[in-house]
């Protein structure tokens, strides 16, 4: 006989209040806590390639780029989530004392043996369910390949981006992303 896992549910205020005192960072979906592992190396490198590229083709513009310490907030029908994506990109930001953001236009996840499933799965769903969000990128740490969902009309459409030489169009954002520029220093 299995026995089920039991949790203690708890509020959003109470997640926030306990997360802005806390070293470890946590992901919260619908009451339910989960703390979050470090990256490896290369998993940080794509991160901050990632950040740097996207700072520099964004920068005196309107949006911002936020780091994988932002906070997401997801409010859907049955609960709401807060996600750490590796990489957010931000038009409308929230007031500067929250301790989160709701309205990304851009979301990114690198890609994880750990996290594959989650990112690709449940995280997936809950992103495109956000209004505000034009793109949600996934990208493979050790291959050049990369998952971009952009919305279109009637929903989002997916493509696959492979090889060092491919660009990333983000044309919502404006942004050509090279590869190239994700992947520099990383060991293909």
């Amino acid at each position: 006989m299995s026995t089920a896992e039991q949790f203690d549910f708890i509020s959003v205020e109470e997640y926030l209040r306990l997360e802005e005192g806390s070293d470890t960072r946590h992901e919260y979906i619908g009451g339910v806590v989960y703390a979050m592992s470090g990256g490896r190396n290369v998993h940080n490198l794509v991160a901050t390639n990632l950040s740097a590229s996207l700072w520099n083709k964004l920068r005196g513009g309107p949006c911002r780029v936020y780091n994988s310490d932002t906070k997401i907030r997801i409010r859907q029908p049955v609960h709401t989530r807060f996600y750490y994506p590796d990489v957010s990109v931000i038009c409308r930001p929230n007031p500067p004392r929250d301790h989160f953001q709701d309205q990304p236009s851009l979301v990114v996840e690198v890609l994880s043996t750990s996290t594959r499933r989650t990112d690709s799965g449940e995280k997936c769903e809950a992103y495109l369910s956000i209004p505000s969000l034009d793109f949600y990128l996934m990208v493979e740490p050790e291959e050049p390949v990369a998952i971009l969902y952009r919305r279109k009309e009637n929903g989002f459409e997916r493509e696959v981006v492979r090889g060092v030489g491919s660009v990333l169009s983000l044309a919502a954002l404006d942004v050509e992303l090279p590869m190239s520029e994700v992947y520099e220093g990383v060991d293909l």
